[in-house]
């Protein structure tokens, strides 16, 4: 019998509603040994707030549904208040996401969930990251290489940029870099999602994808030649589509994964589509990363009215790709001796 998943959890900007979602999963059963990392007293003070009963354990283990969280505790400077956000409080969360991403580099936790942090504080650091995916990126090493990519049962959408402004975008699309991000895609989404031979769907970046150059000529110049390279080297992609017709659902039937040029071009369709159960999985990394795809709703922090449903989700698909992961590598070490199995 194979053993449990381990997962970490980063419980987020204590004052939103990570520490409210901490406090739902202590009573919901998963299949996995799930591991918190977080201030102990500040989730037991959300707990009582929801008006719930919890206890906190540091022993790892199985995680029930008994009320019980098992918790790496991280020390905060300030209390907690649900819905005010406190710079220095946040900055030690931030040395926890440090901790979670050391631990699964250390081959200790098979997967990371994270749950939102405020993204002014990650620019305020240094290397001003401007954003989870680009701060994890950079910790385990592989800056530049990171993916953004929103998955659902109705779709997956990855971007070619992310959190950058618009009039930046043009700026930083070359054929590198999609070269790059379609090679990553084909082989994550072979990997980790089991897709034998992904279909993946580029959309323009200007209106009407450029009309022939007349409103932009990045289609022209840029994405077309990516498209016939990477036919030729046998990956299956198409486009450019125009953006207002890309996520139609005859296109939709014939794409495995989109590739957007810019976030808001992605995640508008996306949203739209699937905000209640989407996730956010960073590929490209050497660890496997999810995220709930909402932010740390700080209006409604500390008053049960969070919606769990994509971090449930995220912990799901966390589990499922170190399976297929795990599955992938066993098929490529020893393929009779997979092959034979029932």
């Amino acid at each position: 019998m194979k053993r449990l998943p381990n997962l970490i959890i980063t419980s987020g900007d204590p004052a939103g509603i990570g520490l409210d979602l901490c406090v739902m999963l202590a009573f919901k059963k998963f299949l996995a040994n799930i591991t918190i990392i977080g201030n102990k007293d500040a989730i037991l003070a959300r707990a009582r707030q929801m008006k719930k009963n919890i206890k906190i354990s540091t022993k790892l283990g199985s995680h029930l549904g008994n009320g019980e969280l098992k918790i790496i505790n991280l020390d905060y400077k300030n209390p907690v208040v649900a819905g005010q956000l406190d710079k220095n409080n946040s900055l030690l969360q931030l040395k926890g996401l440090k901790t979670s991403i050391e631990l699964c580099l250390s081959k200790k936790f098979d997967a990371l969930i994270t749950l939102p942090i405020h993204k002014k504080i990650l620019s305020s650091q240094k290397n001003k990251f401007s954003g989870h995916t680009e701060y994890i990126a950079d910790a385990c090493g592989f800056k530049g290489n990171e993916v953004m990519l929103l998955s659902s049962k109705k779709l997956n959408v990855a971007l070619a940029t992310t959190h950058i402004s618009l009039k930046d975008v043009p700026g930083n699309i070359s054929q590198k870099s999609l070269c790059n991000t379609i090679s990553t895609l084909h082989s994550e989404l072979k990997k980790k999602f089991k897709i034998t031979c992904p279909k993946i769907t580029l959309t323009g970046l200007n209106p009407h994808s450029g009309e022939d150059g007349e409103f932009g000529d990045e289609e022209i110049k840029i994405i077309k030649p990516v498209v016939s390279k990477m036919q030729e080297l046998g990956i299956s992609v198409n486009g450019p589509i125009p953006s207002d017709t890309a996520f139609t659902p005859k296109i939709m039937s014939k794409t495995d994964c989109y590739l957007a040029m810019y976030h808001d071009q992605g995640l508008t369709a996306f949203k739209t589509l699937s905000f209640s159960e989407g996730i956010n999985y960073t590929a490209g990394l050497n660890i496997v990363r999810t995220s709930p795809v909402h932010g740390t709703a700080y209006e409604i922090a500390g008053k049960g009215l969070a919606d769990e449903t994509s971090f449930r989700e995220a912990l799901f698909l966390a589990c499922q790709i170190h399976k297929k992961r795990s599955e992938f590598n066993e098929l490529n070490d020893n393929p009779l001796a997979f092959k034979t199995r029932k």
